[in-house]
């Protein structure tokens, strides 16, 4: 009988930086990797079943989450008590934010994410954009750019026609969009888009994008390590939408042939889009198509 090579495990200790479920899975992953826990808390999950079913458990704070799961030395001063090498932040909270992972990365603590700059370049939706039209992806007709002002925003909707979406720049959430079908509606709306990314998000940066009625909202989740390997979680539909937010997401997409599905591709595919993420994603990122 063969015995299988056991696996080294990238870390001796991991601390996970989040609550609930997501805590939790990220708890059990690493119990099957050999890989020891530390989970931050506050005083109201200190009975959690993340906590119980961690090796070490550290309060962080009281219930309000911002002096506690978003506390950022509270969080670092926990890893480098418990002798943590690593920290999971699962998603929310501090999982998208370039200040944490670097803050990470100046104590010596490896960030189980995207690298700081990528993430910032992601969390820019106009970037964004830029970003997979320059790898070759096919995106909507629209600014190159964010716009600046009323007259170009007029310029660039009258070059790739109407409706158009008005989109914030640093937006997320379904907040900070705007959908104009006609010339004398886009100065007032252009401006009021701005106005409200400005006031919910801190920056009043747009960009246009053609409009499409009645259009499927189709994801494929990409995930890319810093060795070049890239794996896609196959696609789901979250057409499903109130106020641009998500209510449901279906997995395959019932819209889609399985022909079309990227579970179906070539591996000739999947080893272009390899060769591209490795480039732009050193550890993974997501990306919607």
């Amino acid at each position: 009988m063969t015995t299988a090579p056991a696996r080294t495990a990238p870390f001796d200790t991991v601390l996970v930086a989040n609550r609930g479920e997501i805590a939790l899975r990220v708890v059990r992953t690493c119990r099957e990797m050999g890989i020891r826990t530390v989970v931050v808390h506050s005083t109201t999950d200190r009975d959690s079943a993340a906590v119980r079913a961690a090796d070490v458990a550290v309060q962080i704070g009281p219930g309000a989450p911002r002096r506690s799961y978003l506390s950022v030395p509270a969080i670092i001063e926990a890893a480098l008590s418990s002798g943590a090498r690593a920290v999971h932040p699962g998603y929310g909270f501090l999982s998208e934010d370039p200040d944490f992972a670097e803050v990470c990365a100046a104590n010596d603590l490896v960030f189980i994410g995207p690298e700081p700059a990528l993430m910032s370049r992601l969390g820019d939706k106009a970037v964004a954009r830029a970003l997979m039209a320059d790898a070759g992806l096919p995106v909507l007709p629209g600014s190159r750019q964010t716009v600046d002002s009323a007259e170009q925003a007029v310029e660039v909707a009258d070059g790739i026609g109407y409706p158009v979406i008005i989109t914030a720049a640093a937006g997320g959430g379904g907040r900070g969009m705007s959908v104009v079908r006609s010339r004398r509606h886009l100065p007032p709306s252009y401006r009021q888009t701005r106005a409200a990314a400005q006031a919910v998000f801190g920056d009043g940066r747009v960009y246009l994008e053609r409009y499409c009625e009645r259009a499927r909202h189709v994801e494929v989740q990409v995930l890319a390590d810093r060795f070049g390997d890239v794996v896609h979680l196959g696609e789901r539909d979250c057409s499903v939408q109130r106020r641009h937010q998500k209510l449901i997401e279906e997995s395959p997409a019932p819209a889609r042939s399985s022909s079309s599905s990227p579970t179906a591709r070539s591996p000739s595919w999947r080893s272009t889009a390899g060769s591209r993420w490795s480039i732009r994603s050193p550890r993974w990122s997501p990306a919607s198509t």
